[in-house]
């Protein structure tokens, strides 16, 4: 007997029944991108479940656990987003440009320009440490550290160079810079356009080339001394008199 073929239905019945295949990849980015809008405590298991359209079962079998899935969330965002700000640093012939670049890029991409993300730097913004959970704040803190590590390895060459003199504090300018970067990522997040962090940039740089140029007088007190009045504000105020005391003679009437 001839078996009857296959009806529409019947293929469109085993559609539905078939599971759709989990991608991972896309699951973890979705994640990353909640992470970086509402930080690591706000975001919930509900949260993520509903976003990336599986069950808190899927979840837990793909990335093990919450912290573990915020944990490989920080290294997508590096190996995805940090390009972003840190692709045209090393491409420069001077450490000024890598620093211009760096602010530059940094003023289009924390405000969305470069790329449809959230706003602000995920790293920079994260609370995660003093939220309780301190071995993803270490995590963090980590991922930090290699941005100001980055800027201190440019400086040096830069010194090398010649072109940044040998008795600027290296640490500390790279601590500048990545100041500068971290406050934009704040002011990014409130809402602050591209063109004003750009004026920041500016600004910093500003600031880097009266830092750089040898010409930098740092103070070896902490506290001002005293300045003598001048000759026209002597002149104008007269001669200060000396007060007079109870052994003082009565003047004659």
């Amino acid at each position: 007997m001839k078996k009857a073929g296959r009806t529409s239905q019947d293929r469109k019945t085993t559609a539905r029944g078939r599971p759709r295949a989990f991608d991972r990849e896309a699951a973890l980015e979705t994640a990353t991108r909640l992470f970086w809008l509402k930080g690591y405590a706000a975001t919930s298991i509900a949260d993520l479940t509903e976003a990336m359209g599986i069950g808190s079962p899927s979840l837990y079998a793909a990335f093990g656990s919450k912290e573990a899935l915020y944990a490989e969330a920080l290294r997508y965002y590096g190996d995805t987003y940090e390009p972003l700000f840190w692709g045209n640093f090393q491409s420069t012939a001077t450490a000024r440009d890598a620093i211009m670049s760096l602010l530059l890029d940094s003023a289009a991409a924390l405000t969305g320009c470069r790329a449809d993300v959230p706003k602000g730097c995920m790293v920079a913004l994260s609370s995660v440490g003093s939220e309780g959970y301190e071995q993803l704040g270490e995590l963090v803190r980590s991922a930090r550290a290699v941005g100001l590590a980055r800027l201190k390895a440019r400086l040096e060459e830069a010194v090398a160079d010649g072109e940044v003199p040998a008795s600027v504090d290296i640490r500390a300018l790279a601590r500048f810079v990545q100041t500068v970067q971290s406050g934009m990522s704040i002011l990014a997040r409130d809402g602050v356009g591209r063109a004003e962090l750009e004026a920041v940039a500016q600004m910093a740089m500003m600031g880097w080339d009266a830092r750089t140029s040898g010409q930098w007088k740092t103070s070896t007190t902490s506290t001002p001394m005293p300045r003598a009045p001048s000759e026209r504000r002597r002149r104008r105020h007269g001669p200060k008199k000396a007060a007079r005391t109870t052994a003082d003679p009565k003047e004659p009437r």
